[in-house]
């Protein structure tokens, strides 16, 4: 049985997918871009502000599962230009604690949704 999360404090999908399903104790969140859920509105002033908008994302939709970072155990990070890799792992680094922060890939993609630079997803445990 799967349960659907949504809430308000992170952007509404733009297409035939939710923001999480919760199979078990196990969340699947959709890939999270730099949307402002207030007013939708990209945020894209610098990578570092657009990554940061990318993990606040991300948080709601934990919040949401009634989960944290310390839940993740697996991401997946979408860039569009490896050059912006330190910027972006510095503003993703302050969301975890390096000790027990989760696998992960990033990769270099040649788009991504509204053409932003950075998308994250996850994989979280209760």
């Amino acid at each position: 049985m799967k349960t659907i999360i949504t809430t308000t404090k992170a952007p509404a999908p733009i297409g035939p997918y939710n923001q999480a399903t919760l199979v078990g104790n196990t969340l699947y969140t959709s890939g999270q871009i730099a949307i402002n859920p207030e007013n939708g509105e990209l945020v894209l002033d610098n990578i570092t502000v657009e990554t940061k908008q990318v993990m606040e994302n991300l948080k709601a939709v934990l919040e949401a599962a009634d989960m944290t970072f310390e839940n993740i155990v697996k991401t997946s990070i979408f860039i569009s230009d490896m050059h912006n890799f330190g910027a972006i792992n510095e503003v993703y680094g302050s969301y975890f604690n390096e000790a027990t922060a989760p696998a992960r890939e990033t990769v270099e993609v040649a788009n991504l949704p509204k053409f932003v630079n950075v998308e994250v997803s996850a994989i979280a445990i209760k």
